[in-house]
């Protein structure tokens, strides 16, 4: 049976404004992570979402997360958890939501059209504001699916289990640790039976999407260092081996202009496409010309579709990012750079295990360098690593979440990866050992981390009936494919 939603959506409607002055209230407090005078902002988001939350009943907690990693005068935000309702239906599903209440930071003076921490709706619907998509919009709206239900007198269809950090913008640091802790027999997480993380987007602007996989990133730094200091090039060019020339020359060997990484032994390390897998990319809604306008040019690598989704989402990619320690201002400077560091980096994907990539890596570039008989000093090591992730879009997490989609959209969702990283999505499957669920909220054009981040009066408002839906198919979606 399908679950009767009609009351529940009609009530979503009728708060709408309501909801939107939520949202206005929460742009207003600037919880940006990365900015330690703002510190007290962050934590200020973090009790007004508790505030909110206890007010509908919820039972939440402010879990303190200790010092912030060298940065010792400062407290990190606290892990803002909660069950609703406040005591256990043990006839009910418990589903555990993650999202967080810190932002990027943003000033006007960057290029914003409007000021960045008031909500500010234009005549299409678009709300501009920093976090409005990323991630206030969709923690909110979990806040906004309690009291629809309370409102409309529906039966709160499971067990809800919040945990929302403030330091995603930065790391998420402390929350690893506090995740699995929380997830051990008898501690807060434990009894989740599936979990869900509205944090990411759709990937174009019409059809919802469910995500089911996220590339890793492994990012590397190559060091080359020679003279005791900078060097004059009138002086010393043709009388000493250059520090940047064999920089440039041993990272000209990572990957070609195409994309190909050229490292051995990296692409035997990706798992085969299969044909049920190949079959995925068909029917999404995805053009080159959403490629070309997200460029801002018609640079792709491919002609189609299919194999640019799969560049994105199911091939490793490896990126070079820049160079430490060399002249890089405008105008001319006839300088030797004593020591130079390049920096790239590599999206993993299924089955790239992070150690074997480090193997491969540190072999081909000392190999590399070593080709070039330099008497300078190469080293090369891990920045930070993240793994990827990659869950079964066939499992009843999933196809209820994709039921409900089809309920307040009326379109079946594609099921698409992203070639970006979460790394939390990875640490709560692994602490629950249970499934995981991407379900956004917002669209490819909300520019998260950019000026004039907004998201769509149409995407929160059909987002909270979707989140609520979703909660109501999960808690009767027979438990096959686990």
């Amino acid at each position: 049976m399908a679950p009767q939603l009609d009351s529940y959506f009609k009530q979503v409607d009728n708060l709408a404004e309501s909801f939107i002055n939520r949202l206005r209230d929460a742009v207003a407090i600037p919880s940006i992570s990365a900015e330690d005078a703002r510190r007290g902002d962050v934590v200020k988001m973090g009790m007004y979402l508790k505030g909110q939350l206890e007010s509908l009943g919820a039972h939440m907690e402010a879990r303190p997360l200790g010092k912030q990693p060298g940065k010792e005068h400062l407290e990190l935000p606290p892990a803002i958890i909660g069950r609703y309702p406040a005591k256990k239906d043990e006839s009910k599903r418990t589903i555990l939501v993650y999202g967080h209440y810190d932002v990027q930071p943003a000033n006007l003076s960057d290029g914003w059209s409007t000021e960045p921490f008031k909500l500010s709706v234009d005549d299409k619907g678009r709300m501009y504001g920093r976090g409005s998509t990323d991630d206030k919009g969709p923690v909110l709206g979990w806040v906004n699916v309690i009291e629809s239900h309370q409102k409309a007198g529906v039966d709160f269809p499971v067990n809800l289990l919040m945990c929302f950090e403030g330091m995603e913008e930065y790391g998420s640091e402390g929350l690893d640790d506090f995740i699995i802790a929380e997830c051990k027999p008898g501690k807060f997480f434990a009894d989740a039976d599936a979990c869900c993380i509205s944090d990411n987007y759709w990937l174009g602007t019409e059809k919802p999407c469910l995500t089911y996989g996220l590339r890793g990133c492994s990012y590397y730094s190559i060091e080359i260092s020679g003279p005791g200091q900078d060097l004059h090039s009138g002086v010393f060019g043709g009388t000493a081996q250059e520090p940047m020339t064999d920089l440039v020359r041993v990272m000209s060997s990572l990957v070609d202009g195409d994309g190909n990484i050229l490292i051995p032994g990296i692409q035997e390390l990706v798992a085969p496409l299969t044909k049920e897998e190949e079959s995925l990319y068909k029917g999404i809604a995805f053009t080159m010309d959403n490629l070309y306008e997200s460029l801002g040019s018609k640079t792709g690598i491919f002609p189609d579709k299919e194999r640019t989704l799969m560049g994105r989402w199911r091939y490793p990619s490896l990126s070079i990012h820049g160079v430490e320690g060399a002249f890089s201002a405008p105008g001319a400077k006839t300088v030797i750079p004593a020591k130079v560091t390049g920096k790239f980096s590599i999206r993993t994907v299924p089955d790239m295990e992070p150690p074997e990539v480090d193997k491969l890596v540190y072999s081909h570039v000392d190999k590399a360098f070593k080709n070039l008989h330099s008497k300078n000093a190469m080293k090369c090591y891990l920045q930070h690593s993240g793994k990827w992730w990659v869950a079964s879009p066939k499992h009843w997490n999933f196809t209820a979440a994709a039921k409900a989609v089809e309920s307040v959209w009326h379109v079946k969702p594609d099921l698409t990866r992203e070639g970006g990283s979460i790394p939390v999505t990875l640490t709560i499957e692994q602490a629950t050992g249970k499934n995981v669920l991407l379900l956004p909220m917002g669209s490819s054009t909300d520019a998260a981390h950019s000026i004039n981040e907004k998201l769509d009066r149409k995407n929160y408002i059909e987002g909270i009936k979707l989140l609520g839906a979703y909660l109501h198919y999960v808690a009767e979606e027979p438990m096959k494919n686990a």
